[in-house]
């Protein structure tokens, strides 16, 4: 297998996805629709909505209704950068290596694109719904992905970073990494490949089986985005490095070090890998997927 072949066209057809299910920039809140547009077809590396195509492929599922339930994932994930990098987080003036929102368009718009995005996120999810000829599938698929991306999910793990960065949070500063970690940027990954498989019928165990596999995923790919603020440069990686020293962020790195953290991206590399051995079908590209996000350089 040609894996850098296999995944342009899995990141292609997603984009056409994407772009086919995003509102057009018409009418009388065309600024915002502007906006909304730019946050997603600025650039990006689709790792979610490939990763839920996967899984639904693995399980052998079929139907129209994954085009909207792929673009409803990547929208929230564009939602939450859009909010991440307002002057109130992050502050961050770069994203995917162009002007992050708030940015190009204002604070308001910004923030206007990023709830925009989130409520047309929900509208897709329905469409997918509606197009699925399995309802049940479809509407677990929904729960799944809704309860990931909220409160106890990627939002909750939001908040509790913010919180720490701002106001400090007393107890293990690990443990609370861990946590963050967990929720903020595995979480969504957790729920994108959770998301695919129960779109194809995957039962319980085998949920719980993925949400392991997503865990770790997320986990090393969030500590190497650790490694790569320390490591990298604007123009590889795309956004402002030193962003977490700069917002007084507890990360991996600071914590443990660069080699320590480089270990555990590894050691989470190898037990997700191992653990899709467990599951149906090939699996052939999601294991050189696993490994292709640990040792990205971007």
């Amino acid at each position: 297998m040609n894996f850098d072949k296999e995944l342009e066209l899995r990141v292609k057809k997603a984009n056409q996805a994407i772009e086919e299910c995003l509102p057009k920039d018409e009418g009388m809140p065309g600024n915002l629709v502007e906006s909304m547009r730019y946050s997603v077809l600025v650039g990006g590396k689709r790792v979610r909505p490939v990763l839920m195509g996967e899984l639904f492929e693995i399980f052998g599922g079929k139907g129209k209704e994954l085009r909207f339930i792929q673009s409803a994932m990547e929208l929230i994930h564009t939602a939450s950068l859009c909010h991440d990098d307002l002057p109130a987080l992050d502050n961050d003036l770069l994203r995917r290596g162009k002007k992050t929102t708030h940015a190009q368009f204002g604070e308001a718009m910004g923030i206007l694109a990023g709830d925009a995005l989130l409520n047309y996120a929900y509208e897709l999810l329905f469409d997918g719904i509606n197009e699925s000829e399995n309802k049940e599938n479809a509407l677990n698929a929904a729960r799944i992905l809704s309860k990931k991306s909220g409160y106890l999910g990627m939002l909750g793990g939001q908040s509790v970073d913010v919180e720490h960065e701002k106001t400090g949070i007393k107890g293990d500063q690990l443990e609370i990494l861990e946590y963050i970690n967990e929720k903020k940027t595995a979480a969504l990954i957790e729920g994108a490949m959770m998301t695919g498989a129960a779109l194809a019928g995957a039962d319980c165990e085998q949920l719980k089986l993925i949400e392991k596999i997503g865990n770790r995923i997320g986990l090393a790919f969030q500590i190497q985005d650790d490694i790569l603020d320390v490591t990298g440069t604007p123009q590889s990686i795309g956004k402002s490095v030193f962003s977490d020293m700069k917002n007084n962020k507890e990360t991996y790195v600071a914590i443990v070090g660069i080699e320590e953290a480089s270990k555990r991206v590894i050691d989470f590399t190898k037990e997700a890998v191992a653990l899709t051995d467990e599951l149906p079908g090939n699996t052939e590209f999601l294991k050189e997927m696993i490994s292709y996000l640990a040792l990205r350089k971007n």
